[in-house]
């Protein structure tokens, strides 16, 4: 089972360097190539992904971050897809998680919550609360759930679906994956698959708004086949 990360990144050079780093250290002999989507950076983003060994920088000039995925989906080499945010860190045993959870013939997609590193102490309580709680209350009643930046999908699986949904610009296009996959295979949210994530939206956009709307567009997509919120989010 050969592996390829595929790393969305718009204008992400405070973060994409800690990135890579935290992948090489850790990466496993079955990892085939690490490829960096440029989604139509004006920064150094490109710059400094090109300095990393085993790293390919691709550029989507069309923003969106299911199009940046699909472009990735369709350089990549790999049976399985690992999906990761360029500001996501690879804790140690990820990918042996990850690789462990797949091994089962009939799982096509695995996923796993964020622990955010760069949030206040009382945050992370209330963080940690919502993927107990929740997150797996959410799982339980669909049978389906995809953090967009810390997942692994099987090529086949994601062949057979016809790749990510390019009409969704940012939300909701996590909840779309996860749904189409369930219909070919089992999607897996294991808390054992954890990784590190900065809580820069949080800090940005408030600890109530974000689970708040990403809730809203999971309960929309599972519905009504579609996002609420269409608006674009540059921060990734």
């Amino acid at each position: 089972m050969t592996l390829s990360i595929i790393i969305p990144a718009f204008n992400e050079e405070k973060y994409i360097g800690d990135c890579l780093k935290s992948i090489l250290k850790y990466a496993p002999q079955n990892l085939l190539e690490i490829i960096v989507v440029n989604n139509a950076s004006h920064d150094r983003t490109a710059e400094i992904a090109k300095q990393f060994d085993r790293v390919r920088v691709v550029y989507e000039p069309i923003k969106g971050l299911p199009r940046a995925r699909q472009r990735g989906f369709e350089e990549a080499k790999g049976d399985v897809m690992l999906s990761l945010d360029a500001d996501t860190r690879v804790p140690k045993g990820w990918f042996e998680a990850m690789q462990e959870e797949l091994k089962e013939p009939n799982v096509v997609c695995v996923s796993g919550p964020y622990n955010f590193y760069d949030i206040p102490p009382w945050q992370r309580i209330c963080v940690a609360a919502y993927w107990n709680s929740c997150a797996k209350v959410t799982y339980a009643s669909t049978g389906y759930m995809v953090v967009g930046g810390n997942f692994a999908v099987k090529r086949d699986a994601l062949k057979k679906i016809g790749g990510f949904n390019t009409d969704i610009s940012f939300y909701g296009e996590d909840t779309d994956i996860a749904k189409r996959l369930h219909t070919v295979g089992t999607v897996v949210y294991s808390p054992r698959c954890w990784i590190n994530s900065s809580g820069r939206r949080l800090n940005a956009e408030g600890l109530v708004k974000v689970p708040f709307v990403y809730a809203l567009n999971y309960i929309w997509i599972a519905a009504f086949h579609k996002p609420l919120t269409k608006t674009h989010t540059d921060i990734r």
